[in-house]
């Protein structure tokens, strides 16, 4: 039973990881790349380390993965915000059909 359940978390995961790397190619600017890229990191990469410690258990290995899951869900978004941030300050233009710019309208 465990090994059905982490073949399906690192199977998801790895599906989550292509959708992004597809997302990264067809996405029109940086930041619906950026997007799509963490929710790749996070929820792709964090399925496959939980997939590797439903494989591996408590061991050492297991513990790591669990360790590494932590690590990425506080360090991804927290990243992905400061790099959308950091371009939208200095002038990265938003896909000419985008909606509303958020932070645009809270500066007024």
């Amino acid at each position: 039973m465990n090994e059905t359940a982490s073949l399906v978390f690192i199977l998801v995961g790895i599906s989550f990881d292509l959708f992004g790397c597809i997302g990264l190619i067809r996405l029109p600017d940086v930041y619906n790349r950026l997007q799509a890229s963490t929710k790749c990191v996070t929820l792709g990469t964090c399925g496959i380390l939980f997939g590797v410690f439903l494989r591996l258990g408590f061991s050492a290995g297991g513990v790591k993965a669990l360790i590494c899951i932590v690590f990425v869900l506080l360090t991804a978004p927290v990243a992905a915000h400061a790099l959308a941030k950091g371009a939208h300050k200095y002038g990265v233009k938003l896909w000419e059909r985008s909606v509303c710019d958020k932070y645009t309208e809270d500066k007024k």
